[in-house]
């Protein structure tokens, strides 16, 4: 994965929410939600210095370390998710959550969403429909693999002006459940994240994970959220995004923020549950430099006041982008909670058709202008905004700023060239229409013998990594 492939950023240091390249240039990052409480914060760097010095491997001994790191962790959960398993990746906590799952129900069989990206690995490529839909015939969906349809107001089966939606899309998910079991099959567990960042920043309608919840229950499930993006008080409004959605997972995962860059990752889940694993053993997973890295995070976003300001200055970009959108006839949506928001981008309002291409133009324009931001969603036309926690109201004034001009520079030019939906819809014979022509006229910088024919090998890449 190479951000800005026509031309990429040699980054070399980083500091809170900003990147430096080799020349000295710096960037606002908007991007790396890794980076939890912001790029080489000086608390966390110290704890995980001072560990390393001290121990950095105990695999099969006692540590206080990950004792202490298990209590604090489960101190912001519920009573009933009470054990913690350390790993070193989202992608494996995500594996272990399903072996859990199956471990406990004594099934095997996974619901998913359709726009659902869920890790890296063989076994969560394959509920991960957003990746294994790219590789065309060469990918059959597994018997075990059972799709629901996204919650996604804007753009879904259900839209915003439809009667309980939450109800309608948990009716979906009991719908794909009572097929799989007239097939024979039984649901092992119904896995999701509580905002979804891979599909483009997606709220889901109110009560829909209560009633989705409870389905899976009745069926046998078990639920597992997966935040391992939108956890540790990204939201704004609580510590884990599940309980926007007012409920009580069985079985909990969280990679990224955790470690503040540092890999690590946990599993947090019922007694019940995990005493079904049997022996469960890793090398580097709650490691002493971990675990000390991960106290100090909680340390910031406590000592720091993060939550709050999550709520604050996502509540700075989104009233900003609102207030620019009537201005704009090719900003669809803006929606988001805390530090997770996303701007979808469409060719008109009425018809909401992706606007692909000007969202990748724009991704280029801003990085151009020091700003990095990123575009994901399945037609990769949701302009996404997740950045470290330490980002300010006055980041987000200037961001908005910058996105105001670069995207009335777009929509002129596209008037300009007489583009009409049917042209990013449906390009020229020869794969290029007039947003690709815009692309490739050195607006990125891009080498002077590169062709227009290359253009759509080399887009920024914003592929869900671990």
């Amino acid at each position: 994965m190479l951000h800005f492939e026509t031309s990429p950023l040699k980054i070399v240091r980083a500091s809170r929410q900003y990147l430096y390249d080799e020349s000295g240039n710096e960037y606002l990052d908007c991007i790396t939600n890794a980076s939890h409480v912001g790029h080489c914060h000086p608390h966390v760097v110290t704890a995980g210095q001072e560990q390393m010095a001290r121990l950095v491997t105990s695999t099969g001994f006692l540590n206080d370390q990950m004792s202490e790191y298990a209590k604090r962790l489960i101190s912001t959960m519920p009573e009933s998710l009470s054990v913690c398993f350390f790993l070193n990746s989202g992608s494996e906590a995500n594996d272990l959550a399903i072996r859990l799952a199956r471990a406990y129900t004594k099934h095997e069989d996974v619901v998913c969403l359709d726009s659902a990206y869920h890790g890296n690995l063989g076994s969560l490529i394959e509920i991960s429909p957003s990746r294994f839909k790219k590789l065309g015939s060469s990918h059959i969906k597994k018997d075990w693999v059972h799709i629901a349809p996204t919650p996604y107001l804007y753009r879904g089966k259900y839209r915003e002006d439809a009667s309980n939606p939450g109800l309608l899309y948990a009716n979906e998910v009991l719908t794909v459940i009572k097929k799989a079991k007239s097939s024979g099959r039984e649901i092992a567990a119904f896995i999701c994240e509580p905002l979804m960042s891979a599909g483009g920043i997606i709220i889901y309608p109110q009560n829909y994970l209560q009633h989705t919840y409870r389905y899976v229950r009745e069926m046998g499930g078990v639920c597992i959220a997966d935040e391992v993006q939108s956890a540790f008080g990204r939201t704004g409004e609580h510590t884990w995004a599940f309980q926007t959605q007012d409920v009580i997972p069985d079985i909990v995962t969280v990679g990224k923020p955790i470690g503040n860059g540092y890999p690590f990752s946990a599993v947090i889940t019922t007694k019940e549950i995990a005493d079904c694993i049997g022996e469960f053993s890793t090398t580097f997973g709650g490691n002493p430099v971990a675990c000390a890295v991960g106290m100090a995070v909680l340390d910031v976003i406590e000592n720091e006041k993060l939550m709050a300001s999550a709520r604050s200055v996502g509540k700075c970009l989104l009233d900003g982008f609102r207030s620019i959108m009537p201005s704009h006839p090719m900003m669809g949506e803006v929606r988001g909670m805390g530090l997770m928001v996303g701007v979808e981008l469409v060719i008109d309002k009425e018809s909401r058709k992706p606007a692909s291409e000007a969202a990748e133009i724009l991704a280029y324009r801003m990085k151009e202008n020091k700003i990095i931001i990123a575009y994901d969603g399945l037609e990769k036309n949701v302009m996404v905004m997740t950045p470290p926690m330490c980002f300010t109201c006055d980041n987000a004034h200037h961001v908005v700023q910058v996105f105001d001009q670069l995207l009335q520079e777009i929509e002129n030019e596209a008037a300009t060239t007489g583009l009409a939906a049917s042209s990013v819809g449906n390009p020229s014979t020869s794969g290029v229409g007039p947003l690709h022509r815009m692309i490739s006229n050195a607006r990125f910088n891009a080498s002077d013998d590169d062709s227009d024919d290359n253009v759509t090998s080399k887009c920024a890449k914003y592929e869900g990594v671990d």
